[in-house]
């Protein structure tokens, strides 16, 4: 740390620390030792900017909680999901995001992320986020979706 008042670095002990802002940051209370300045820092986290990287590889845009928030409530709507698990949902996979501690992520790793969520949670909505996120072109499509959904019948209670 450099002295605001000589310009000594790293020449200063800590007389006081504690938490400011919910604990977000650490105001902490120095003194010069070869002046005898007294002056206050802060310490905060560095919060890495994920960048997502769309589908065909060209553009990128920051990452936005509401975007994927918005997302998952469009699939969930009308359905038996309280807004808690979509909460839930979202906080996994921003830590999951964050903590690869990589500066970019394809949205395709993302909408992966969001289906086999989505697909533990209610497979109705599973079911709407992958027709939007694969693009799904016809019947065909949502036929085989549901089929890896459906539990297999056994020979005996089949028709």
């Amino acid at each position: 740390m450099k002295c605001p008042y000589c310009g000594a670095l790293d020449k200063d002990h800590v007389l006081d620390s504690r938490p400011v802002r919910e604990g977000e940051s650490i105001k902490r209370r120095r003194e010069c030792d070869a002046c005898r300045g007294r002056f206050t820092t802060f310490e905060e986290i560095e919060i890495l900017r994920l960048t997502v990287v769309k589908s065909e590889g060209r553009s990128r845009e920051p990452f936005e909680r509401s975007k994927l928030q918005k997302a998952i409530e469009i699939a969930c709507k009308k359905r038996p999901v309280t807004a808690e698990q979509i909460e839930n949902v979202i906080t996994d996979i921003e830590r999951m995001l964050y903590s690869r501690q990589e500066k970019e992520v394809p949205s395709a790793e993302i909408g992966e992320m969001v289906m086999e969520r989505l697909k533990a949670l209610d497979q109705v909505a599973y079911v709407r986020f992958a027709s939007v996120y694969r693009q799904f072109e016809d019947a065909q499509q949502f036929r085989q979706i549901v089929d890896r959904l459906a539990p297999r019948r056994t020979a005996r209670g089949s028709k």
